[in-house]
């Protein structure tokens, strides 16, 4: 899949600065930037793509507020000529579908993951916000459906619901306070956009009414106009 890192090099001018260390004192490694003080302040957790790693979307950060604890978690799985991945595909799908074994390991350690980083950085559940995009979008639909307890939301792009956590979900009262912001490329032909619109309608169904965007001729990757719009949705989530 495209990397977020080479696809919007053009579009963010933090790149240049010296990447911070990669942490292993979590149940996933990862990169940090953080406040001084991170008490109580929005947590935000970036959920790499398909071959990629923890500095693929952590450019983001920098149009984001400098107020806010960013944390960009590196997959559990290592891809054959490079990168990570959260699942393997399993190919006897006619979908795009997660190998289940490696879905539920991968939930698991992500899910510890989130536990911990918002103990060790001091804040709340409700001020943890997860942005995934591709098989990083899918696993943000794990954790945010499955355990919505954790987070106050989840930005999907360009990604789907896997179907093995369809057949699961049901009207929960507990997802009601759950935002949701999904962000698609209307061209793309990796995950293709009805992930986004069968997505969509899920979540109606849960009455989870999510913030939907789509991006015209925009293929698989992220766009300036799709951050900006992230930008907006994350600050009106995380107001007061």
């Amino acid at each position: 899949m495209m990397k977020f890192f080479a696809a919007l090099l053009c579009v963010f001018t933090g790149f240049a600065h010296a990447e911070p260390a990669l942490l292993t004192d979590l149940a996933l490694p990862y990169l940090a930037a953080a406040p001084a003080d991170t008490k109580d302040k929005p947590l935000i957790i970036f959920l790499h793509g398909y071959g990629s790693d923890e500095r693929d979307l952590f450019g983001i950060k920098d149009e984001l507020s400098p107020e806010y604890t960013y944390l960009s978690v590196r997959a559990p799985l290592e891809v054959d000529g490079g990168g990570y991945k959260w699942f393997s595909q399993d190919t006897d799908q006619a979908e795009y579908e997660g190998v289940t074994s490696d879905v539920d390991k991968s939930t698991d350690l992500l899910r510890t993951f989130i536990e911990q980083a918002t103990e060790k950085y001091a804040t709340q559940p409700d001020k943890v916000v997860l942005v995934g995009f591709s098989q990083g979008a899918m696993m943000s639909y794990q954790i945010g459906l499955q355990h919505p307890e954790m987070v106050r939301g989840i930005a999907p792009l360009s990604g789907k619901i896997l179907a093995s956590l369809n057949a699961r979900l049901k009207p929960d009262e507990a997802l009601t306070p759950l935002k949701v912001f999904i962000g698609h490329g209307a061209a793309d032909n990796r995950v293709p956009f009805s992930g986004a619109t069968e997505a969509r309608t899920v979540l109606e169904n849960l009455l989870i009414n999510p913030a939907f965007h789509s991006y015209a001729g925009a293929g698989h990757t992220i766009t300036s106009a799709e951050v900006a719009d992230l930008k907006r949705w994350i600050e009106g989530i995380l107001k007061g």
